[in-house]
């Protein structure tokens, strides 16, 4: 089994991030609540912008803030 999220080393800053757009955000947001969560959690968002990494959505390489 993987190490869990929060036992995770940071990644280094030079990493790509992932921003999630609008879509995604929604998503987290009914995956969460389908799991009886008010808000997405940190697994949550790591599921949706693995999604979003995997469709090509645009806002997967956050070059600059």
């Amino acid at each position: 089994m993987p190490t869990p999220p929060w036992k995770q080393k940071k990644p280094a800053e030079s990493e790509a991030k992932t921003k999630l757009t609008p879509e995604s955000i929604a998503w987290a947001r009914e995956r969460a609540r389908q799991a009886g969560r008010r808000y997405p959690n940190l697994v949550d968002n790591m599921a949706a912008a693995q999604r979003q990494r995997e469709a090509g959505h645009p806002g997967q390489d956050r070059d600059h803030p």
